[in-house]
């Protein structure tokens, strides 16, 4: 949107000043017009700087940097990195598949590479569909972790591509556990990245960063490509080259994805953040910001986390939505004695389990309810 926002005018001066933007909100002076008596163009910056911010333009959400999250641009900053690495890797685990399925050989056929990369492909989307079915509720409140677990679990899938010309006698399965391996990958990334981009749009600006996404996604992997094939030239016929590049870009990509998750501070509550909220209201009396809880947040799948002492992750103590049928017969006895001294208008009740508070919640409860009943359960858990 390209206007006159001023016009001041006197016996013998016009001044005319031109503003660039796509709504009121977000404009900027590009530059100011003189007629005293003769015409006079200043334009606001140098050329330079407007041709970069037309080329910013594309790459960064309109009305950046108010419009975004703090939290956005050390994200893609480590999100890009990681990307980078990862397209680099695509081109070294690429050319060892195509040399395991036979292409260069006169003796492979066409039809065998073309069942083997058909049995990986059907592979793939089968894991797929399994995926979310076990998993697809937990993505939204567990981004950062599923975030984390997505490029972990793409890493083993092109690991698995690299060994497949070691193994010719187990090629089939080898590859089809890495084409199932980024298969969990593909759903997790997506989901996440959704979740993400709801977090970083301050002004109802979620397709326009999803866009801008696809633009930066778009430049890192041309550059990886680049750099990919370069690399794979370079390192051909040399296994131990080969290898010692694949590992130390993996280790890389796996630092800029810790480091990228780490700069989140997600400002909506799951089982985790509540626990942490609760705990240190309950210690010191007061109430975290997310950039705080962020800090003390665990990003890492819970089984890597056994050595952490169970006070520190009081929410692995907590069981919600336990199932009435589940119980023992005397954890039944002990479930209707404890019901009589619970309020009436409670839509749940806590059970203990092996040192596990469970939460049995009412089917006509709401969504506060069923907070309330975690929330109580977390107490429950830290008294006992």
């Amino acid at each position: 949107m390209e206007g006159i926002s001023e016009v001041a005018k006197s016996k013998q001066q016009l001044i005319i000043e031109e503003w660039n933007g796509s709504s009121s909100t977000k404009l900027f002076k590009t530059a100011t017009i003189f007629a005293s008596p003769s015409l006079s163009i200043h334009r606001s910056g140098s050329r330079f700087n407007h041709v970069w911010r037309r080329v910013l333009q594309a790459f960064v959400p309109e009305g950046f940097p108010g419009s975004v999250t703090p939290d956005y641009v050390p994200f893609q900053v480590w999100d890009s990195l990681q990307g980078l690495s990862t397209y680099i890797r695509t081109m070294l685990s690429t050319q060892a598949l195509l040399s395991a399925i036979g292409v260069g050989e006169k003796s492979a056929t066409v039809i065998g590479a073309t069942f083997q990369w058909f049995l990986r492909d059907l592979t793939g989307m089968l894991g797929g569909v399994l995926f979310t079915f076990y998993q697809g509720s937990n993505l939204d409140s567990n981004a950062k972790m599923w975030r984390l677990v997505a490029d972990l679990m793409n890493d083993l899938g092109m690991l698995m591509d690299l060994l497949s010309p070691l193994f010719p006698s187990a090629f089939a399965f080898v590859v089809c556990l890495g084409s199932l391996s980024r298969s969990f990958t593909g759903v997790a990334s997506g989901a996440t990245r959704a979740a993400l981009t709801q977090h970083f749009a301050l002004q109802n600006n979620a397709a326009d960063i999803s866009a801008k996404e696809g633009s930066q996604e778009t430049m890192a992997t041309m550059i990886g490509m680049a750099l990919g094939m370069l690399l794979a030239r370079i390192t051909m016929g040399n296994p131990f080259a080969i290898w010692f590049s694949f590992l130390f870009l993996t280790m890389f990509h796996m630092y800029a994805n810790y480091r990228a998750v780490r700069c989140l501070s997600l400002n909506s509550l799951n089982f985790q953040r509540s626990s942490i909220l609760l705990q240190q209201f309950m210690e010191t009396d007061q109430v975290l910001s997310p950039e705080q809880v962020s800090t003390m947040e665990h990003v890492l799948p819970m089984w890597t986390t056994s050595w952490i002492s169970k006070d520190k992750l009081l929410h692995m103590r907590v069981e919600l939505g336990v199932r009435v049928s589940s119980l023992g017969h005397q954890e039944m006895m002990d479930l209707l004695h404890s019901s009589a001294a619970i309020n009436e208008k409670a839509k749940y009740l806590l059970v203990e389990r092996k040192g596990i508070i469970g939460a049995i919640v009412h089917k006509d409860s709401s969504a506060a309810d069923v907070l309330q009943s975690y929330i109580h359960a977390l107490v429950v858990a830290k008294m006992v």
